[in-house]
């Protein structure tokens, strides 16, 4: 099966076809850096994490371009509450968005563009659209674009216009029609002086839709693969960036995909609500890998639930995946920080994972492949004399699947990690040692009630006890 994505425009799955064959050119809708990320902002950047990954492992030349909008009307607003330089505020919460996405094993695109940084091209595109006669000035510093002048508008969300009764903007004095939207915001008394920009058509700086397009074509061109964001960003966002971009007569996005929603408690994540729950929130109660598998477990057009069943889910999947790399590495005689030296996208994939993942990225069904391969294993591993090839290729294999989904038990980011890492888990090792010391003193004297009752307060403690040819181990106890 060849690699198959789902179209929101056309709303159909077809085969993936670049626009330069081996290479695929893709933009996503960053942040907007007016506070610190939140658990919707990782759902959203991992999804297309995936996707990056593994269009990678197909074998392709990704370019992979993610924006920054460091200047809005909440920017402006919030740095101003608190007396910051709005620069300085969005440079603070740009950098608490790249640590934490590094820190959930994010990859960096390969550029990061920031709106500020793009104000020459945003003119050049206004003045295209003006000439083009799809857009005007109010002769006050601001730009707008007018829908109607545009037959396809509204066609990516499928809305015919007479149905539109307002796009999102304000009926300012200068616009000639309620729907149409700012290409450019003229600068306003009291912002500072730093926040706006001198035009043709006056000082003022960019309106949300207008930085994207521009950004776009500078690094991908007028026709590129793949744009992908949030599924709220489909109306206005996506919708007036798609007409913008058509009406200069560029191709724009040959397909567009979204990420669905995040809820929490089964409700929509909101301050309101009071389940809003930041990104450090999330990393400080779980561990991180964790908190990453919850969130790509479900296909990326679905809805991600959150909640604390969820994460305990997730942790007992996360520990039986460490448990068993961990377990198959030291067998084969390798510390795990040496295993991860391994090339693992040369290993050969088993065919029921990559058609998953080329079925429009069906992680769920990929996962159940892993899980099926970590059985394997662990059945492997639990048979005294099973061959050294055999269980370095499950492992291999194990690792290989993982790797996609940014989840490599063994790679250097995870290897500290678990439900106990690191000195935790040395000091946990020697307390458990000793009872399995005693336990062992206890079976060669056949008092087996001792030995017993040791085993069972160590599993009452969540400890789990396997006995092998080279003796007692232990792992933490997970449940089916």
């Amino acid at each position: 099966m060849t690699l198959h994505l789902h179209d929101t425009a056309t709303r159909t799955d077809a085969p993936f076809i670049p626009v330069r064959e081996g290479a695929v050119s893709l933009y996503v809708c960053g942040p907007t850096t007016q506070g610190a990320p939140h658990l919707g902002h990782l759902r959203t950047f991992l999804a297309f994490d995936v996707l990056v990954r593994w269009l990678e492992r197909s074998g392709y030349d990704v370019t992979h371009i993610r924006n920054v909008t460091d200047i809005d009307d909440k920017i402006l607003s919030k740095s101003a509450e608190t007396g910051a330089q709005w620069w300085a505020w969005s440079l603070r919460f740009e950098r608490e968005f790249q640590d934490v996405l590094d820190r959930i094993g994010n990859r960096r695109p390969d550029y990061e563009p920031r709106a500020t940084g793009h104000v020459p091209e945003m003119i050049e595109l206004m003045q295209l659209l003006i000439e083009r006669g799809h857009a005007y000035a109010d002769g006050d510093g601001s730009v707008y674009f007018s829908v109607t002048s545009l037959p396809t508008y509204g066609s990516l969300t499928k809305q015919a216009l007479e149905d539109m009764q307002d796009a999102g903007e304000e009926m300012a004095p200068g616009k000639r029609d309620r729907r149409d939207f700012a290409l450019w915001k003229a600068a306003k008394s009291g912002e500072p002086e730093t926040a706006s920009w001198d035009t043709p058509f006056g000082r003022g700086r960019p309106g949300w839709h207008l930085e994207c397009s521009a950004m776009s074509r500078k690094y991908l061109g007028e026709t590129f693969d793949i744009h992908a964001g949030g599924l709220d960003l489909r109306f206005p966002h996506h919708e007036n960036e798609q007409a913008q971009s058509h009406a200069a007569g560029f191709g724009f996005a040959k397909r567009w995909m979204h990420a669905g929603v995040l809820t929490v408690d089964g409700l929509k994540m909101g301050k309101s609500l009071d389940n809003f729950v930041t990104a450090a929130g999330a990393l400080a109660d779980h561990p991180t890998p964790a908190v990453r598998l919850a969130l790509i477990s479900g296909h990326y057009r679905a809805t991600v639930e959150y909640n604390a069943t969820a994460m305990q889910e997730a942790e007992v999947v996360w520990e039986r995946f460490t448990a068993t790399a961990r377990r198959a590495a030291e067998i084969l005689g390798e510390a795990p920080l040496s295993a991860a030296e391994a090339d693992l996208g040369a290993l050969e994939l088993p065919a029921e994972f990559t058609a998953a993942l080329d079925d429009d990225l069906a992680v769920p069904e990929a996962l159940a492949v892993i899980h099926r391969e970590q059985s394997a294993l662990n059945t492997l591993l639990a048979v005294g004399g099973a061959e050294s090839v055999e269980i370095a290729t499950g492992l291999g294999r194990l690792r290989a699947m993982l790797d996609v989904l940014g989840l490599d038990p063994l790679a250097p980011q995870w290897a500290s990690t678990g439900a106990a890492s690191g000195a935790e888990h040395e000091a946990l090792d020697a307390l458990i040692t000793t009872q399995l010391t005693a336990r062992e003193a206890a079976r060669a004297e056949k008092d087996w009630a001792r030995a017993d009752a040791l085993r069972d307060a160590l599993s009452a403690a969540g400890i789990r006890v396997e006995d092998g040819q080279d003796g007692a181990r232990w792992t933490l106890e997970t449940t089916d």
